[in-house]
């Protein structure tokens, strides 16, 4: 890792594997501070002879391992200090190996490199953090002829993922030197297979995770530097008394800026302002209490208090009376109930149907994956987002596993009742199983079910269909032909490699602010923007002839005239509120169309003006 090649993006200057990963953790935590600034970020570099100098770990960190970082949250101090020792090591290629002299004529065990990564986890991190490890090594064979500490670091290995981290290793090749993953972290490092038993070790370490050029160390970290974090974590009933836990993924999630902050400004220092919402009494001009607010709504029919049978005989309401002109009042708790139905979060499993059933016109909202969890983290009480309480369901995979290929091989998919949140609403969704897929050597979508929200019949519409002109032949000929030229082929086209531009140029004024450098607007790149240029120099000749063949042609010139429709007002009032309105002498209120539209619905004449029009309405009402 200490050995100096040419730098790939300055000329005479010499780095090293170490010097690349050290960038990389830095360019690492400066994302962090836009991404995620409430994440912890720690370094730990083994095969070292420089020792700990953190207290708190001095004792049990594993010797040549040394803390460079402890885990804390990502701050700019911090960042900005290992920057400052990258510039120096880029002026003084020797630097990075006299701060940290390598381990010599030994290395140092990997099962000792994970202990201590778990004992730095567990001192530093906090307990409901999602835990990942990145190791980043050039070394494919640390302990050849060895199964001994092979054994140890496999043993070592379970006890860190059973801790909830999760190893994600880079392995740096070069021309000169590959990487063989076989020599040893094949046997170490084992994929995640979704499989009937949890212990079954199948599978080799797939050759994705394999960097074959330093360059894309930097770009492959960064791909992987967001988490994946579930929606939600509920159970899923499949039948009375069988019960399994899975955890909700969003596929597809709208990245917005984050949201504003206030700082005080103490002089010497800014602090961020706690803010929260107060609720006043206008009357005692003092705050009150959020749980004893009520929820009502206007009715337009006055409550019957009391009931009485044929006989005579009084009969007690089992309903809320309220008297008329009033309101009916509802705590939260009664109003979450309304939308909730009662129902506790969860999925539950209603039937089957064929794959065929489900239509294109079924998709109006997006899906959600879901995938197993033995582990579901539930809110007891209503409201609450500090108390959570942990339910295990064991066997939840080898369950889910069944599940999904018996519904492969039968073709269906599932029809369930989701409340995924307590403050949401239950839906029906169909559920729809999805095979693990991929070529070897690329990434694989896994197994897992897909809940699409089904639609209500008001949530689809028959559009219009009105007939267009259509292009001649010549014309789409024309067209084919710089398309052609332009396309992207063989899935050359990677979406994360272009960012919004509106919010990287905003990350961008934020991370200057936060390192307290200089915006320069004009050497801010927007990756998407297209490449003139280039489209003029491939498909310029083209494209002119395309425009000609459209001046020549009449169906394109051709310009449709449309006169709009005027939407007739809504005149239908419900007999009910005509009749309150009656009995409290307000019929006045009611426009002329809609008197109208009363009495012509009673087969009543509706001819006259407005005072004829109430009167006869009046006559009808107390006729019936």
């Amino acid at each position: 890792m200490h050995e100096l090649r040419d730098d790939p993006n300055y000329e005479d200057v010499k780095t090293s594997h170490l010097f690349t990963a050290l960038e990389a953790a830095v360019q690492i935590q400066k994302k962090k501070v836009i991404v995620g600034p409430n994440d912890s970020a720690g370094i730990v570099l083994f095969n070292t002879t420089r020792s700990s100098e953190a207290k708190n770990h001095a004792t049990e960190i594993k010797k040549n391992s040394f803390v460079f970082q402890t885990i804390a949250p990502i701050s700019a101090p911090a960042i900005q200090e290992l920057i400052q020792l990258l510039d120096a090591a880029r002026e003084d290629p020797e630097l990075l190996r006299s701060t940290f002299p390598p381990l010599t004529g030994k290395k140092m065990p990997m099962g000792d490199v994970f202990t201590s990564c778990n004992w730095v986890l567990r001192d530093g991190a906090p307990k409901t953090a999602s835990k990942r490890v990145f190791l980043i090594t050039d070394d494919d064979n640390p302990h050849p002829a060895s199964k001994q500490l092979l054994t140890s670091a496999r043993t070592t290995l379970l006890d860190l993922t059973q801790s909830g981290a999760q190893v994600e290793p880079f392995f740096i090749a070069t021309p000169e030197k590959p990487f063989d993953p076989s020599k040893f972290y094949s046997s170490v490092l084992l994929p995640n297979v979704l499989n009937g038993n949890d212990d079954e070790d199948t599978g080799v370490l797939p050759e994705s995770i394999s960097i074959t050029r330093i360059d894309d160390l930097l770009s492959q970290m960064r791909f992987h530097e967001v988490p994946k974090r579930a929606i939600f974590s509920i159970p899923f009933r499949l039948a009375d008394g069988l019960v399994i836990g899975v955890k909700g993924y969003g596929l597809v999630t709208e990245q917005k800026k984050g949201s504003y902050k206030y700082f005080v400004d103490l002089g010497d220092r800014m602090e961020v302002a706690n803010s929260r919402t107060v609720y006043l009494d206008e009357d005692h001009q003092a705050e009150f209490d959020k749980t004893k607010i009520v929820y009502g709504m206007s009715l337009g029919v006055p409550a019957i208090e009391d009931g009485s049978d044929e006989e005579g005989e009084g009969t007690e309401s089992v309903s809320r009376t309220v008297p008329f002109g009033k309101r009916p009042f509802y705590t939260a708790d009664e109003v979450r109930s309304f939308r909730t139905l009662d129902l506790e979060p969860g999925i539950k499993l209603l039937g089957f149907k064929d794959r065929e059933e489900l239509v294109f016109e079924d998709n109006v909202k997006h899906s959600v994956f879901i995938h197993p969890d033995e582990l579901v983290r539930l809110r007891p009480i209503l409201g609450s987002r500090n108390k959570l309480s942990m339910q295990k369901y064991s066997g939840s995979k080898r369950t889910f596993t069944a599940l999904l290929k018996r519904m492969i091989e039968r073709k269906k998919l599932g029809l369930v009742l989701a409340l995924t949140r307590r403050n949401a609403a239950p839906i029906f969704c169909a559920m729809l199983p999805q095979a693990e897929s991929g070529d070897e050597g690329e990434w694989k979508e896994p197994a897992g079910f897909h809940l699409i929200p089904l639609p209500f019949a008001d949530d689809i519409r028959a559009a219009p269909l009105e007939e267009a002109f259509r292009a001649p032949d010549e014309v789409k000929d024309a067209a084919r032909a710089w398309i052609d030229k332009l396309c992207v082929k063989n899935g050359a086209y990677p979406p994360d490699s272009y960012p919004n531009p509106a919010l990287a140029y905003h990350n961008a004024q934020l991370q200057a602010s936060a390192f307290r450098e200089e915006f320069d607007p004009e050497a801010f790149e927007d990756l998407t923007r297209p490449k003139y240029d280039m489209i003029h120099k491939r498909a310029g000749n083209l494209m002119k002839e395309w425009k000609r063949a459209l001046v020549n042609d009449e169906s394109a010139n051709a310009v449709v005239v449309t006169t709009g429709t005027k939407r007739k007002a809504d005149v239908s009032v419900d007999e009910a509120e005509i009749r309150s309105k009656h009995e409290a002498g307000a019929l006045g209120k009611l426009r002329v169309d809609q008197l109208k539209e009363f009495l012509k619905s009673k087969s009543q004449p509706v001819s006259g003006k407005k005072p004829e029009l109430i009167e006869r309405v009046a006559d009808w009402l107390d006729s019936h």
